[in-house]
């Protein structure tokens, strides 16, 4: 099975001093998701929770939204000619009476950034799709100071960052703060896909109690994601995207950007941020 990190030869050049070791780098390798059997998507990512990132994937393709929609997730053996196990192949079987979508390669996918699809359509199919309606939520209100202090919290857990400087990070927090749950990969997705693929696993969707943060820009991808999984509150440290505020804006999702330190740009969804108090201390 593959491993987080692999370890590879370099050459190091510091203040004109030239030197040979080895150094510690964030695996990537490709993982093809397969529902009931057929194949639905290729990503790559960093080995590990791949069963947590299959089924996240599906909560963002709106094919689960519970953990009773799940049966099973298995390797597949016998995925390569001579019918070894890569453990890079993933079947995801969906319970009885769960409605599959017809998935082709050709399939009108509004998941992915890179899909060519974009505005008015990419929105309507979030908001009509979602089973967690960030509307009918719960009222949740968090202050820029809680905010604030969430980018340190995340650094903190990034165990395999510290190792290999080449991961993006996703955490989960609750509405005061405490960390629920972070995952790593290469990818800024994937690592958001496991964290609601573990929720879905536990039995906790919809994570209409949390903020969910992640280490890079928030695009419109990871603003669907939180969207489907009925996050209420999507925190970045680097900028959003158009579309993601557009989304933001639609569906009530609050989004943060450039949150560093004390300073943070809130772009849709005000209300759930303590924003009176922030300004009798300012």
């Amino acid at each position: 099975m593959g491993r987080v990190t692999e370890r590879r030869k370099v050459i190091r050049i510091r203040d004109g001093a030239v030197s040979t070791r080895p150094d510690t780098l964030v695996a990537e390798e490709p993982l093809e998701i397969r529902l009931n059997g057929r194949p639905l998507a290729i990503t790559m990512r960093t080995p590990g929770d791949d069963f947590a990132l299959a089924a996240g994937f599906l909560v963002s393709e709106g094919v689960l939204a519970d953990a009773s929609d799940l049966r099973n997730i298995v390797y597949c053996a016998g995925a390569t000619a001579d019918g070894s196990n890569t453990y890079n192949v993933v079947d995801v079987t969906t319970a009885p009476g769960v409605t599959v979508p017809d998935i082709t390669l050709e399939r009108n996918v509004y998941t992915t950034s890179s899909c060519g699809l974009c505005g008015k359509a990419s929105l309507d199919a979030v908001r009509t799709t979602t089973r967690h309606p960030i509307a009918d939520a719960p009222p949740l209100r968090v202050t820029p100071e809680l905010l604030a202090g969430l980018p340190d919290r995340l650094r903190a857990a990034q165990r395999v960052f510290d190792r290999t400087g080449g991961l993006h990070a996703a955490a989960l927090f609750d509405e005061h703060g405490a960390l629920l749950d972070v995952r790593e990969d290469v990818g800024r997705h994937n690592a958001v896909d496991k964290l609601v693929g573990r929720a879905l696993q536990n039995g906790d969707l919809p994570l209409s109690r949390s903020v969910l943060l992640v280490s890079g820009r928030a695009s419109f991808e990871l603003a669907q994601k939180a969207v489907m999984a009925g996050i209420p509150v999507l925190a970045a440290v680097s900028a959003p995207s158009s579309l993601a505020v557009d989304l933001a804006a639609e569906t009530g999702l609050t989004l943060v950007g450039f949150l560093r330190g004390a300073s943070m740009n809130v772009y849709a969804g005000e209300d759930r941020v303590a924003l009176q108090a922030a300004a009798a201390q300012g």
